[in-house]
């Protein structure tokens, strides 16, 4: 009787390692999963940074660039030098910078 009492104690005894061992082991799958999110997402989020940083450059540069080079033109046509150069390039600085918050001010929800 002695051995089929150390036989179910020792049967009772793998039965609780293998549910601590299964526990353990599912434990274990969550923080790996866990840890593979958190390294994804600082990836994803720095290029949505980048991406946004040089749309909000290129439409800032476009903005000057465009508006000076009208004002210059119109300088040569209409020969007020240099006087339509500087107001269209102060009119296309503004637009930069509202092109820029425009880019970069947080949507509101439903807003694409």
């Amino acid at each position: 009787m002695s051995d089929e009492n150390d036989d179910d104690a020792e049967d009772a005894e793998r039965a609780a390692l293998n549910a601590r061992l299964q526990k353990l082991n599912a434990a274990l799958r969550k923080v790996d999963e866990e840890q593979a999110a958190a390294e994804a997402a600082p990836r994803t989020e720095r290029k949505g940074f980048m991406r946004v940083g040089l749309n909000a450059f290129s439409e800032f540069v476009g903005a000057v660039l465009v508006s000076a080079f009208i004002g210059w033109q119109a300088d040569q046509w209409l020969g007020t030098t240099p006087w339509l150069l500087i107001v269209m390039l102060g009119l296309g600085v503004a637009a930069g910078f509202w092109n820029v918050y425009r880019v970069a001010k947080p949507k509101a929800p439903g807003e694409e």
